[in-house]
């Protein structure tokens, strides 16, 4: 189980900062903040397959692994680990249709989705089953995609989870969102995505 932290609070938001049109950023790509802003975690790239969460004192959280099978149209497996290389939870998408639904299984051994009703929705919804086969699915959580800045493409990604999720199951929703975000602009991308 991780320490409270940035997977304690029911709802954050992991999002772009904002950054200057006119000179050249280098800041962190995601940063992880409650809904009132205070910034609990930051998201570097340290290449195009593995990214590095921190606290913001620069404390090591989370290392997050992306392989893609095919290239850039296969499916795309995110893995992620602890300090001690200890994997603490996985995300995968499906099919050439990347960013439609992620498989998530939590440290636990928990599996969740994260699925979107259309391709032009900016709502995911989190069940354990997926919504699209047999009954409607419990929802236990939300993510709502906007966009913070047209101009350059900035995207933040609203998580909302239930309070029955415990840290550890809310650290892998977050962790899904980067991937999520990942699939939707690889790093070095702000243009615009669906």
């Amino acid at each position: 189980m991780p320490e409270a932290g940035p997977f304690a609070p029911e709802t954050v938001v992991v999002a772009q900062p904002k950054r200057s049109r006119w000179r050249r950023y280098t800041g962190p790509a995601l940063a992880v903040s409650t809904v009132e802003g205070t910034q609990l975690a930051l998201l570097k790239h340290t290449d195009d397959t593995n990214s590095l969460l921190t606290d913001t004192s620069g404390r090591f959280l989370v290392h997050i692994n992306r392989r893609a099978s095919y290239g850039q149209f296969g499916p795309v497996r995110f893995r992620f680990t602890d300090v001690t290389d200890r994997e603490i939870g996985t995300a995968r998408t499906h099919g050439l249709v990347k960013n439609r639904q992620l498989s998530l299984r939590t440290e636990g051994g928990r599996p969740l989705l994260l699925t979107r009703r259309g391709y032009t929705s900016t709502e995911w919804q989190l069940t354990e089953t997926d919504p699209e086969q047999g009954p409607a699915p419990e929802i236990l959580g939300r993510v709502t995609v906007s966009s913070i800045d047209a101009v350059l493409g900035l995207q933040q990604y609203v998580v909302e989870t239930d309070a029955r999720l415990d840290a550890s199951e809310r650290r892998t929703v977050i962790l899904a969102v980067v991937g999520l975000h990942l699939v939707r602009r690889p790093p070095g991308d702000h243009g615009t995505s669906a």
